[in-house]
């Protein structure tokens, strides 16, 4: 049985896609984007983006009764594979112990001219 996840305290889908959906105590945190929820907004850099991506990745997991722990999986889609040093570093801030298994690519373009995007896999 799947249920989908949706929250205030990150930003909307863009498209015809939920923020997550739960199934069989598997969470699917769909692509996030560096949007702050309250302002509509992005902020200017890779790390700032970063920061916001998480944060909302974070807002999700909340929503649903996870935690950043409970992660066992990420896809980072960055616009410049030249960002990965500093996505990297931000990501460390929030992933500290049995850090999940990660991808990370370049792509050609991301939604609304994103620098990153973060697609997460959670597990209880």
């Amino acid at each position: 049985m799947k249920k989908v996840i949706s929250t205030s305290n990150a930003p909307k889908a863009i498209g015809p896609y939920s923020q997550a959906i739960e199934a069989n105590g598997t969470l699917y945190i769909s692509g996030q984007l560096p949007i702050n929820p309250e302002t509509g907004e992005m902020p200017a850099g890779i790390t700032e983006q970063t920061t916001q991506v998480l944060k909302n990745v974070e807002a999700i997991l909340f929503e649903a009764g996870y935690t950043i722990d409970n992660v066992v999986k990420s896809t980072c889609l960055l616009s410049d594979i030249g960002n990965f040093k500093a996505m990297n570093e931000v990501y460390a801030q929030f992933y500290k112990t049995d850090c999940p298994a990660r991808a990370a690519y370049e792509v050609a373009n991301l939604p609304l001219g994103a620098l990153i995007e973060i697609e997460t896999i959670t597990v209880k």
